[in-house]
């Protein structure tokens, strides 16, 4: 069912995403050469516990962590792991969702290890751009599929890296997984359209080669995805609200950036 949420609501949202900000920020001086993707899961885990906040994500499904964190090649749902060593050159997705007071927000990015490559580094800059071609899509009357399109037409045609169709975004609020799906393709004037009050989730995933994916599993059976190449992937993801202003970011990390979706 699709909700259209009050002001009080929307507020509240807010305040959840910035605990989720504080989250992302924080890691940029965490993700370096040497530390094991652990060390992500425990940073996050203890700001959203000082912050009064809980990790949605914890118990969904079975999972177990407040993160799931993708290295390279690892497009989405992959876990922590003590073991895994981030190097130089690396790229490192982390997917989250905070749940302060029973208001959610859910987010992603992708950091550079070290000195990455020029490649990836453009992976890392399209797949953001991509984003924010999205979001912009995202105003009163637009349908669903001008805000894909946008993404499509922008990762596809004209950048030649491959947009991952089978994980796509969502509405959000009061769980985590609501209507309507909000995929990172499609076709321009399709789709159910956007109405004030929806709160959705915007998260192209972007491949530098293929599109295509295949699934993987942990050995306790947690199932995660790959590229079919091998070649990296990259996430970036807001939750922003559609009001008669425009779309509204409220996962924003960088208000200047931002300052036109706050």
């Amino acid at each position: 069912m699709i909700t259209l949420k009050s002001a009080r609501e929307i507020s509240q949202m807010r305040a959840s995403g910035a605990v989720l900000a504080g989250v992302l920020n924080g890691l940029e001086k965490v993700i370096k050469p040497g530390i094991s993707t652990w060390e992500i899961e425990k940073f996050a885990n203890t700001y959203i516990e000082d912050h009064g906040a809980t990790a949605e994500e914890k118990g969904f499904e079975g999972y177990k962590y407040a993160t799931c964190v993708n290295v390279n090649d690892e497009v989405a749902h992959a876990t922590p792991r003590k073991a895994l060593i981030l190097k130089s050159g690396d790229v490192v997705a982390v997917d989250l969702v905070v749940n302060l007071n029973g208001f959610l927000s859910d987010a992603c990015r992708t950091f550079a290890v070290g000195e990455i490559s020029t490649a990836s580094q453009r992976l890392l800059d399209v797949t953001r751009d991509a984003l924010y071609r999205g979001i912009d899509q995202a105003v009163i009357g637009n349908r669903l599929g001008d805000v894909g399109a946008a993404i499509q037409q922008y990762v596809e045609t004209e950048n030649h890296m491959g947009d991952v169709r089978e994980l796509i975004g969502h509405g959000i609020q009061p769980t985590m997984h609501e209507q309507p799906d909000v995929p990172a393709y499609g076709e321009a004037g399709k789709g159910l359209r956007l109405r004030e009050g929806m709160t959705i989730t915007i998260e192209p995933m972007v491949n530098l080669g293929t599109r295509e994916i295949r699934a993987k599993e942990t050995a306790d059976q947690w199932e995660y995805y790959v590229t079919a190449d091998g070649k990296p992937s990259a996430q970036f993801e807001h939750t922003l609200v559609i009001t008669a202003d425009g779309p509204k970011i409220l996962t924003s990390q960088d208000p200047v950036r931002d300052a036109k979706y706050l």
